[in-house]
């Protein structure tokens, strides 16, 4: 199991952090997910046998939420 803490700089209101939330649970392999809209950070926990970072970030990407570099 992996946990990573992300600033995602997209991120405005709930409706944000709803869909990032929503989006990513139903990755396969996502255990948990916390977005944060006055800090604009994601903590995603997820099982690395399942999903790898990758996928997590190119799914944040196609929604419209990547992750700051």
């Amino acid at each position: 199991m992996s946990i990573k803490t992300v600033n995602i700089p997209n991120i405005s209101c709930q409706h944000c952090t709803n869909t990032i939330e929503g989006e990513l649970s139903e990755l396969n392999g996502i255990i948990n997910v916390k977005a944060e809209a006055d800090t604009k950070m994601v903590t995603i926990e997820w099982d690395q046998s399942a999903a790898d970072w990758n996928q997590i970030t190119e799914l944040l990407d196609e929604i419209g939420f990547p992750v700051s570099q």
